[in-house]
């Protein structure tokens, strides 16, 4: 008697828990299964509730439950009519993606055996159920949606990558057997871009937006009361797009051209084309040396570079400050000399990255969890024959990313000008013990217009054409960019090491303290915009000549009265270089 009293108050709790549930919002059984209450959710599916009712972002119990991996309700929501195929709001993900998403391999076999589509993709990336498998690292879910005809090597939307390449980028390396096993293939690239190919139509778009908007002001008449909505100029100009592909006269009126005149390269220019990474590729930017090893073992080519910009394993390795990684290869066999299209090479690369300038978009910093140091790396790759001559063919994009504050183009560095830069001896030293020129300069590419044309070349040089000799590493040493640009507020460097460098340099390589830069700027002019006075006399001791005057007629005291705006005067270097014999032309533009 007293068992069937409790059996009774029992199902009397589920029902009013029931109730409970069914009060509380339109998704009853989408809620109890949120909160894995299985109980709850058989009651209410018994007492009619509507298995399929979602919630306000589209999760329904099905979901819930896949996504949990809670097996016993996945069975009992699907036989009680559970839509199989029900996406959420955002991205359009089914169960079954949820449940690869997770892990969940028990709910993804469930999911599949009622029929569940193994081959769906997502809204927003066009991801299969396999790519988010991949991406859990779960060996069973892979084989389970393999079985039921998963195709292994399906591309997603957002960037034609493989699921092979989402295991790898994951350092999932079980997945990545699973993959290998079911006959991935890891030659497989991911879709290239032109980023310059982007801009133009980037610009053609904004052109047409225009031409929307002046539409419908001309439409409106005088008396303005409203302008269009986002949606409807969107769909506008997406309309005028699709029915009149960009055509080349207004692709070329849209770039800044002066006939027989070299050009500066834009943002993206420099960039050029971005991805074409294979599997190999995206674990050796991540750095997941456990991937990179398991697709080097199942035949993935080590020195296949990446078809955007050509950039091989070690090299992307090395550029993302995974210096450790980067050497592994190296003794796996990878070529320690391709370079980028850019002429990036990994021994560039390690330096560059270790005296990364601070930017907007946040540097890397892998390379302070590494084992090695950039110098432990630079020695390895000297020792192996590394060349320390190689040039930079463009400026890197990626050294200070899209908000650079230098006031320098790289394009022509090598190595060694990259240590000067940084005021690294030791670098320096260990690149001219390599073989490292220290002469060679970067090159002068061609400049961009000025506001209000250019100014006339006060300063007797002769024209540097493009290509010819523009920063030399005592100019780098120096303070190169900081009476151009607001270099001090982003440049990285040895910290107290301006003059080690500058005397390295002087009394050991010999530079010139009057060599002049691409803008007729001296070692001086740069010592001057810096105010420091140390270096400026050091510089007269060894013969420099206070008194030269640059290419936009500044003299080495212009250079220490702020020649850019909201860089404040400094009195003593100003002071220093008057009694010297320096011109004030008292053009301070903070004064």
């Amino acid at each position: 008697m007293m068992r069937s009293a409790l059996r009774v108050n029992a199902a009397g709790a589920l029902f009013l828990t029931a109730l409970f549930w069914m009060s509380l919002s339109d998704s009853p059984v989408a809620d109890a299964a949120m909160n894995g209450d299985l109980e709850a959710v058989r009651t209410l599916v018994r007492e009619g509730a509507d298995v399929n009712a979602a919630q306000g972002d589209g999760m329904s119990a099905l979901h819930w439950a896949a996504e949990s991996g809670l097996v016993e309700m996945t069975d009992m929501l699907i036989y009680a009519g559970a839509d199989l195929e029900a996406v959420t709001r955002i991205g359009d993900q089914t169960p079954l993606h949820l449940a690869s998403r997770a892990g969940m391999g028990a709910t993804v076999e469930a999911l599949l055996k009622a029929g569940a589509d193994a081959n769906g993709t997502t809204a927003t990336g066009g991801a299969t159920a396999l790519h988010l498998a991949a991406a859990s690292g779960s060996a069973d879910a892979i084989s389970l949606l393999l079985e039921a005809g998963a195709d292994v090597d399906a591309l997603d939307r957002a960037r034609g990558q493989s699921a092979l390449m989402f295991a790898a980028a994951f350092n999932r390396v079980a997945a990545i057997h699973a993959l290998i096993d079911g006959g991935a293939d890891h030659t497989l690239a991911s879709r290239v871009e032109s980023m310059p190919e982007r801009q133009q139509a980037d610009r053609v778009a904004g052109q047409r937006r225009n031409q929307v908007l002046e539409a419908f002001r001309a439409a409106q008449g005088p008396d303005q009361t409203r302008g269009p909505t986002t949606s409807q100029v969107q769909t506008a100009v997406q309309a005028a797009l699709a029915e009149q592909p960009v055509p080349n006269e207004l692709v070329e009126d849209t770039v800044d051209t002066e006939e027989a005149q070299p050009q500066a390269l834009s943002y993206a220019e420099l960039v050029g084309g971005q991805g074409g990474l294979t599997a190999l590729l995206y674990a050796a930017r991540e750095g997941h040396t456990d991937a990179a090893m398991a697709l080097l073992d199942v035949g993935a080519d080590i020195d296949r570079v990446s078809l955007g910009d050509h950039t091989s394993s070690m090299l992307i390795a090395m550029i993302n400050g995974h210096f450790d990684l980067g050497i592994d290869l190296l003794e796996r066999g990878a070529d320690a000399s391709l370079a980028s299209d850019a002429g990036s090479t990994p021994l560039y690369a390690a330096l560059n990255v270790n005296w990364a300038p601070k930017a907007r978009y946040p540097q890397q910093q892998a390379y302070q969890q590494q084992r090695l140091t950039y110098l432990d790396v630079m020695k390895v790759l000297l020792e192996s024959g590394a060349d320390p001559n190689v040039r930079l063919n463009k400026h890197l994009w990626y050294m200070s990313y899209t908000f650079d504050l230098l006031g320098v183009d790289t394009k022509g560095a090598t190595p060694f000008w990259r240590a000067a830069y940084a005021l690294d001896v030791e670098a320096m030293e260990l690149l001219v013990a390599h073989g490292a020129d220290p002469g060679m300069t970067t090159q002068t590419v061609p400049q961009r217009r000025r506001r209000g044309g250019d100014r006339p070349d006060v300063s007797g040089l002769p024209p540097v054409p493009v290509g010819g000799a523009a920063v030399h590493a005592i100019h780098a040493a120096t303070g190169v960019g900081y009476g151009e640009n607001f270099a001090g507020n982003s440049h990285r460097h040895v910290p107290n090491a301006w003059m080690p460098a500058l005397r390295y340099l002087v009394e050991v390589q010999g530079a010139d303290v009057n060599a002049r830069d691409h803008n007729g700027y001296s070692p001086v002019h740069h010592a001057a915009a810096r105010g420091d006075t140390e270096m400026i006399r050091y510089l007269v001791e060894r013969g420099a000549d206070v008194t030269l005057v640059s290419r936009r007629g500044q003299t080495t005291a212009d250079m220490a009265n702020g020649p850019v705006q909201r860089i404040q005067p400094f009195p003593e270097a100003l002071k220093l270089l008057e009694s010297l014999g320096a011109v004030n032309n008292h053009n301070c533009l903070s004064c």
